[in-house]
């Protein structure tokens, strides 16, 4: 490790089509159940560490604008995690650019601790290969484990029973998926949501009557989803990933008290994607934690797809496909 080491990474969103809801390890940040995922071509981020000497603390900016409060803590207790692992005392300073709105739902977090792991470990020198930057990457924020890859996938729980569970939980991307799918993001709003998602992870954990039942749900369609992208079949992967997402809303809307990410612009915008689909469009829903609507459509149908959603709405649209894995871009290590 060169005490003068920088590294530039680039990571880039996903969202899941079997959601990740719900911890059971805060700490190591363990899922209850598998997820799974496309990684989109859309709203990179991208990340620059830079080792420190003789600096006392670490720095961070996000967009050029110092961080501070919780988004400070989360990237230094970050950098402590790689240290520990290497043994090392130098501070960094981190510099991120988004391209995606912070905490709109946007899965901005799962990018930038993908780009922050890559970046982070190569500087110093903790000689991980793409399943260990996975479980680094969790340990930032749960679903950055799954932008460590491109295209589809799956995020392993690491039940319990398993000795090292830290270990056993990573994310691999899927090798069998025979199906050429788009997504379109439809932008209601870009602002923070009201709730984090860690917060309305842990109360509709905890107070949820519903979430039992979603649970149980989740550990059956991911097999599901996973049997349907091996065969090619959209209407199956739309109906899964629509139930799977509108499951946990309804789950978290049960709440006590209620976490509410579906605005009236978002349930406008679900049941314009619900008239198409009526219609004999191939159109679904997928949303994170965040009032943002995702619509699932084959790749040729998008642009006309977009197009009307923007114009029905009223929101901008952003068209996506399978995007890459995190990558190292530029640096001097």
């Amino acid at each position: 490790m060169r005490s003068d080491a920088w590294a530039t990474a680039v990571a880039h969103p996903n969202i899941a089509l079997v959601k990740y809801w719900g911890k059971r390890d805060e700490d190591l940040i363990l899922p209850l159940a598998d997820s799974l995922s496309m990684t989109l071509d859309i709203f990179p981020t991208t990340t620059t560490v830079r080792l420190m000497p003789g600096q006392g603390q670490d720095s961070a900016f996000l967009d050029g604008i110092p961080a501070s409060g919780q988004a400070r803590r989360r990237i230094a207790a970050f950098l402590d995690l790689v240290r520990d692992r290497t043994g090392s005392t130098v501070r960094a300073r981190v510099d991120t650019v988004n391209t995606v709105p912070v905490g709109a739902g946007l899965a901005s977090s799962a990018a930038g601790f993908a780009a922050l792991a890559v970046a982070a470990a190569t500087v110093y020198d903790a000689g991980l290969d793409t399943v260990g930057l996975s479980r680094l990457a969790r340990r930032g924020s749960g679903s950055a484990c799954r932008s460590v890859f491109g295209g589809f996938v799956q995020w392993y729980a690491a039940y319990p029973g398993i000795p090292d569970p830290d270990q056993a939980s990573y994310a691999q991307p899927l090798g069998d998926v025979q199906l050429e799918l788009a997504l379109i993001a439809v932008l209601v709003d870009t602002g923070p949501k009201p709730v984090s998602s860690r917060e309305a992870m842990t109360r509709t954990v905890s107070t949820s009557r519903l979430f039992p039942r979603w649970l149980a749900a989740t550990l059956e369609d991911v097999p599901a989803m996973r049997a349907a992208l091996r065969d090619g079949d959209i209407a199956r992967v739309g109906a899964i990933a629509e139930r799977s997402a509108m499951g946990m809303h309804d789950t978290m809307e049960a709440a006590v008290p209620p976490v509410r990410y579906r605005t009236p612009a978002s349930r406008h915008v679900l049941g314009l994607v619900r008239a198409m689909r009526a219609r004999g469009e191939q159109t679904w829903a997928t949303m994170d934690a965040g009032a943002n609507v995702k619509v699932l459509c084959p790749p040729g149908d998008a642009p006309r797809i977009a197009a009307e959603l923007a114009s029905m709405s009223g929101s901008r649209t952003v068209i996506a496909g399978p995007g890459p894995a995190a990558t190292l871009t530029l640096g001097d290590w």
